[in-house]
């Protein structure tokens, strides 16, 4: 249930005893630490309106003692336990068990709670206690959880000093031998310590967790009743680099990539370490597995029957767990049909027609409800997509539109210099001259000159030439990979849309005759528009492949995770820079560990389905390596660096984009300037010069550490922004912000939505282009349709992949969105930040009612028009499930 202030607190103890200041002009002597004296002066040098706020400081902090008496507090501790474990205790409790619940059993079936006060004894650096208070589940066992609501809530009485001051925290033991799950605790109904936390049963008779209040402290600040404390908890939660984890522990810790592959499993599951020289990558979590048999560096992997190790609290909800495991099962259950299909038939596992790509979707909507229900388990829900489709072939509108407009816009750039040139070293890879040359594109231009394309920004490409050219002979030797490195060059209309006017597909030189590169062009007859086709779909699949590698899972998963561990071990939960990141790392551990799991190791989704094969994570190293710079990682700096925008110092972010037209930038900007703004309020509230920032001891020991630990192999790279001022401060922070909320939802939620109808975005291709003098090309010819449908997976590989990327655009009904916070209690006498908060939830909602608006604008054509999809992937809020809008608050799935 809702967790409700209790009516009957001790009002003489509150009032008389221990904070309700007697009225007065100013604080007392010694009342206020000097550093909490300089605080308060600040907050009236900013604020000087703001005396409300300054008053509620001094009278949360003064005491006055007029009794010697012992003084009784109360407190409302709100519990959870899994659904499973509390109906046992309810059948129990029915049934007449009541040993289970015995009084003279109670430090056996409890909790043991202590206050612990803001303030030390005297001649003592120990902070002041309460009693141990006991709850008791015998005593008031609610049944709440059955009926849906979920939590349970207890009285406890604690007894403290008349001179115990105002309590800053709480300590708990676990004598129920099962964990359970503490949300908040409200002492008075004043002080509310929110513990969000599994608390596990006590391994020992001193095993004890701690528990702030929400107030926000910066390390200085902290009362000197809580300073001890704070260390300690850090302590523990950095633990000490040995040992195996269990999965009750909170250790956070870092390791390289060392369990992504199984040589045990056979020759074929070998795969190098990633983090190192050889390959480069971000840190992950520690799990402190032991080795595998055959190497003593790798750690074993996990069956998908084990649970990986993540800290606990980092462990999924109950609602979040059972939607995957939903998804889980619908697409085993959407495997089925494809499969009997294909046994009955003893036909061949490709796709033939435009008819065998529809039957996979549940299309018919007239059937009874019952049979509607049981079609959504047996058939895929149509993608998002198909509605403005007549073919297997993506049309060249939407070809461009998607470049902007789809799940990948973070690969087009703008073309500054033509014919395109190669990046790689020619000593490695020879020479990279391109193929394309004027006559390709001349007739394109609408009458304009290549120079005057360039100067007036029309030209745009999207280039996975380098990329993909390193890794093509391993990948062409796989079973079933055909792949090229793919240049593509588009043209602005002056609609504002782009024109796909020329592909150059490249293989590695070779010393045989036959040539390394080949462009295409618009067709001009029927056999030029299949091999047009056909161009376009491995570009789709490079650009699937550098879109789930590089911008998807490095960008954001991987490259976000060394920065929460770091959070995690260096900065106090009690520290405002923890509380305002706190719901931007939600479950991102649990997903990246999963993946680990399940998506990127060895034989895993990835490798299954993307181009590079069993080459993917070395190319994901190699970007990491070669391209990846945090300080370019924020949405204005990223469009600066393709040449998508120009600097502008009228506009609010600084920047004009050179399309106008961009969804993804345009909407994105919105929401960029909207953390900006926050972030910079946030941080001046709380270092208001650059001295606060550089004294920080925990803030500096974050980003240090982040740098130095969590990115080692770049931790020399000059380009990692300082941070010494508060400018510095809120730059990262936004940065971070961004990418783990609006850039993860506008990479991750379309995934189904946009690739879920295979021949338009295929992870991989299984046939290159065919050549005239190829045996297949008199098979090409006789059917190009069967020749082009079957260069996509087979039917069983697309409902597999299909059935992945269903799960992972899927949001879980316990999602936490952009906008929405929980915690706003933490500044409950800061109106500066309460008001922050307030002011970018609105702005949220604007920003929704103004996305919505430019999908319906006509003049708007990459959004808005007959078949075009609307862009609502940067559309704040949402529903559960695949919708393809809302922007979550973390990367979560």
């Amino acid at each position: 249930m809702t967790t409700t202030m209790i009516s009957s607190f001790n009002s003489k103890a509150l009032n008389c005893v221990l904070w309700n200041t007697p009225k007065f002009s100013s604080p007392p002597p010694n009342l206020f630490s000097s550093t909490k004296r300089r605080r308060l002066q600040q907050i009236r040098k900013k604020k000087a309106h703001d005396q409300a706020t300054v008053s509620s400081l001094i009278s949360s902090t003064a005491v006055y003692q007029t009794t010697t008496l012992p003084v009784e507090l109360t407190a409302l501790v709100t519990v959870r336990k899994s659904l499973k474990l509390s109906i046992q205790d309810m059948m129990l409790h029915w049934f007449g068990n009541h040993d289970h619940f015995s009084h003279h059993k109670e430090k056996e079936k409890c909790l043991v709670l202590q206050l612990v006060s803001t303030e030390t004894e005297a001649e003592s650096t120990k902070p002041k206690l309460s009693n141990e208070a006991i709850l008791d589940w015998s005593k008031d066992l609610n049944l709440n959880l059955i009926l849906g609501a979920g939590k349970t809530s207890y009285e406890v009485q604690f007894e403290v000093d008349p001179k115990f001051g105002m309590p800053g925290a709480i300590t708990v033991s676990n004598k129920y031998e099962k964990e359970l799950y503490l949300d908040s605790i409200n002492v008075e109904g004043v002080v509310h310590i929110g513990c969000n936390s599994w608390i596990q049963p006590d391994k020992d008779s001193s095993e004890k967790r701690i528990f702030f209040s929400t107030k926000a402290y910066l390390p200085d600040e902290t009362p000197a009743g809580l300073k001890e404390l704070r260390e300690m908890e850090l302590r523990q939660l950095r633990g000490d680099g040995t040992g195996l984890r269990l999965p009750s522990d909170r250790t956070y810790d870092y390791d390289t990539y060392n369990d992504i592959g199984n040589p045990d499993a056979g020759i074929e599951y070998i795969r190098s370490t990633l983090g190192g020289n050889t390959h480069p990558h971000p840190r992950r979590c520690r799990t402190g597995r032991p080795p595998t048999s055959t190497d003593d560096n790798m750690e074993s992997p996990e069956n998908e029957f084990k649970r990986i190790y993540v800290p606990r609290d980092e462990e999924f909800e109950e609602a979040k767990q059972g939607a995957l495991d939903v998804g889980k099962l619908k697409g085993i259950l959407r495997h089925i049909i494809p499969t009997l299909t294909i046994i009955a038939s003893r036909d061949s596992n490709v796709f033939k027609g435009y008819v065998d790509t529809n039957c996979l979707y549940s299309t018919d909507m007239s059937l009874p409800k019952i049979l509607n229900k049981v079609q959504e388990f047996l058939k895929f829900d149509p993608p998002k997509l198909i509605s403005g489709l007549i073919s297997c072939c993506l049309p060249d509108e939407e070809f461009g539109r998607q470049a902007i407009a789809g799940v990948n816009p973070m690969s087009i750039q703008k073309l500054t210099v033509f014919p395109p040139v190669s990046k790689l070293d020619p000593s490695i890879y020879s020479p990279q001259e391109s193929a394309l040359k004027e006559e390709h594109i001349i007739g394109h231009l609408n009458g304009m000159s290549i120079q005057q394309a360039l100067e007036e920004n029309k030209l745009f490409i999207l280039d996975y030439h380098d990329i993909f050219l390193p890794y093509l002979d391993q990948i062409n030797a796989l079973d079933d990979r055909r792949a090229y490195g793919t240049r593509t060059i588009l043209f602005l209309t002056p609609l504002g849309t782009l024109k796909p006017i020329s592909i150059e597909l490249s293989f590695p030189p070779t010393n045989s005759d036959s040539p390394s590169k080949q462009v295409l062009t618009p067709p001009v007859d029927f056999t030029t528009n299949w091999l047009w086709q056909i161009g376009k779909a491995h570009v789709s699949s490079n650009d699937a492949c550098a879109h789930q590698l590089i911008h998807h899972w490095l960008r954001t998963h991987a490259c976000m995770e060394p920065l929460i561990i770091a959070a995690h071990r260096q900065l106090s939960v009690m520290h405002p820079i923890y509380k305002l990141l706190n719901p931007h790392m939600r479950y991102t551990l649990k997903i990246n560990a999963l993946a680990r799991q399940f998506l990127i190791n060895a034989g895993g989704v990835i490798e299954s389905n993307f181009t590079a094969g069993k080459y993917c994570m070395e190319m994901s190293c190699a970007a990491y390596r070669d391209w990846w710079r945090f300080d370019l990682e924020g949405l204005p700096a990223d469009l600066l660096r393709r040449g998508m925008a120009v600097p502008d110092s009228t506009q609010v972010h600084g920047i004009r984009l050179v399309i106008e037209d961009y969804p993804y930038a345009t909407d994105g900007l919105l929401i960029w300037s909207a953390i900006e703004t926050l972030v910079r309020t946030y941080v001046n509230y709380y270092y208001p010069d650059a001295s606060a920032v550089n004294f920080d001891t925990e803030l500096q020991a974050w980003y240090n550490e982040s740098i130095n630990l969590g990115h080692a192999d770049l931790r020399h790279a000059s380009w990692w922004p300082k941070l010494s001022t508060p400018d510095d401060l809120t730059s990262i922070l936004t940065t971070i912000f961004w990418v783990t909320s609006a850039q993860h939802a506008a990479l991750n939620n379309g995934q189904y939505p946009y690739g879920g109808y295979v021949p338009t975005r295929s992870p991989h291709m299984r046939r290159l282009l065919p050549e005239e003098h190829d045996p297949e090309y008199t098979t090409f010819m006789q059917d190009p349709q069967k020749y082009f449908l079957s260069s996509f997976p087979s039917l069983l590989e697309a409902t597999k992949y299909m059935a992945a990327i269903d799960i992972i655009s899927a949001h879980s009904p316990d999602e936490e969105y952009i906008g929405d916070r929980k915690d706003l209690s933490t500044w409950s006498v800061d109106t500066v930040i309460i008001e922050a908060f307030y002011r970018f939830s609105m702005e949220m909602r604007r920003i929704e009612k103004e996305i919505e608006r430019r999908n319906t604008d006509s003049n708007l054509r990459n959004r808005c028009g007959a078949g075009v999809s609307p862009y609502e992937l940067l559309m704040p809020s949402s529903e559960p499930g695949v919708t393809c809008r809302g922007v979550p608050n973390s990367i979560s799935i």
